[in-house]
């Protein structure tokens, strides 16, 4: 499919107004974003790649309109993955509540930029040496091994990387946010906000999901312009997705196999392909080798159908439900009880009740899931803190009453 340059202009420009219009009307003044508001502006986005897709199927035939398709779905299924990560650092940097909706769209606009840059020279690499599909297959195959092996401390997750370690080292910086300031002032000198340091970890992290999710794209098709636009439009709305799946991140336990198998088959696929364009001296004299090669078609049915699977039987999954619930009592409880995390009332009342829910949840456990409870005194105390403070703030009048009780 070629795609003449005004195409590539406009497409360019549409996706940048999109990312304006989002930081104008959403990001710019600092609020916590409403249930509504999240899941009306995911269906917005996901609407406008789908739009996108049928316009390729239109004009660029089956194959291309397959080949986005299965690209799109593909990355967006790693993004979702991706959330994982950014829940970690956000929570490891106490992001304010109010102020993740810019850590996340800074997020989303370096992580286009580094994989277009990814995109323009992987597409350089494979026109010029055909063995770059071999690398390209072994990388998705061990990072498929990477994620099926076992996580020795799931809650070990951190944002401290080498490169905030040097920026607190070199530059000066606070232990306390100024609004969504990317700078403060203390003591008469300009200071680096926690605020700036978050943005650094996640551009950071971006560049690690890219080399993953480059190649990946890169074996269900060689077309720049598809490849550029399925990562594109599954990168918009990541923001909104975050807020909408938020607390059931953690219920997605099958995930990670999905994902695996995924880019395990894809691995595959481009190993069969770099077989099929051999031209390394080793391999079968340096002749191309007449294999199989796995169909546009076929590539799509399988990865919907791993998706299908893994999330049926995540949210089906007792274990799950129980992970869910003990991981985010104990996040909701500690972000309660952080006075820094958000000076919403709403918001407040949102996450007491979330409590409440996963209180109940935790209690109606039986014998087999409470294991899961490393530490259940300690979760229980600080649940009562989170009570505590809640009656505390109802006293005030800061809080509105509930009907129920923590403890």
């Amino acid at each position: 499919m070629e795609v003449p340059t005004w195409v590539w202009a406009l497409t360019i420009a549409g996706i940048g107004a999109l990312l304006l219009f989002d930081y104008i009307f959403h990001v710019r003044k600092a609020h916590v974003p409403t249930l509504k508001e999240a899941a009306v502006w995911s269906a917005a986005y996901v609407g406008f790649a789908l739009l996108f897709g049928v316009g390729v199927l239109w004009f660029g035939g089956v194959d291309a309109g397959g080949e986005y398709f299965a690209g799109y779905i593909t990355e967006k299924a790693l993004s979702v993955d991706n959330l994982f990560v950014f829940l970690i650092i956000i929570s490891s940097f106490r992001v304010p509540r109010e102020d993740q909706q810019k850590v996340l769209l800074f997020g989303i606009v370096f992580s286009l930029i580094a994989r277009t840059g990814f995109i323009f020279l992987g597409a350089a690499l494979i026109n010029t040496f055909a063995w770059v599909f071999y690398v390209f297959g072994l990388i998705l195959l061990l990072t498929a091994g990477n994620m099926l092996a076992p996580d020795k401390d799931d809650d070990s997750g951190t944002a401290d990387n080498i490169i905030i370690r040097l920026a607190r080292k070199v530059f000066h910086t606070t232990d306390y946010y100024d609004g969504d300031k990317l700078f403060t002032v203390v003591d008469g000198k300009r200071a680096l906000t926690p605020m700036l340091l978050v943005m650094v970890a996640i551009g950071g992290t971006d560049i690690l999901f890219a080399l993953d999710s480059i190649p990946a794209i890169f074996g269900l098709t060689q077309n720049v312009y598809i490849v550029f636009t399925a990562t594109a439009f599954s990168l918009l709305g990541l923001r909104q997705l975050y807020f909408l799946i938020d607390g059931l991140l953690d219920r997605l336990i099958y995930l990670s196999y999905g994902l695996a198998a995924i880019l395990g088959f894809i691995g595959v696929k481009l190993f069969l392909h770099a077989l099929h364009e051999n031209n390394v001296p080793f391999i079968n004299d340096g002749e191309p080798v007449n294999v199989v090669e796995v169909s546009t078609g076929l590539s799509l049915s399988v990865i919907v159908g791993i998706l299908i699977v893994t999330v049926v039987a995540s949210l089906a999954s007792p274990k799950g439900r129980a992970q869910n619930a003990i991981r985010n009592a104990r996040r909701h409880a500690e972000a309660y009880l952080d006075s820094e995390y958000t000076r919403d009332p709403k918001e407040r009342e949102r996450i007491f009740d979330r409590l409440l829910r996963e209180r109940d949840q935790i209690l109606a456990l039986g014998p087999k899931y409470r294991r899961m409870v490393r530490d259940e005194a300690a979760l229980m105390d600080l649940l009562e803190r989170a009570a505590s403070s809640h009656e505390a703030a109802v006293g005030r009048g800061e809080a509105a009453p509930s009907e129920r009780k923590l403890t």
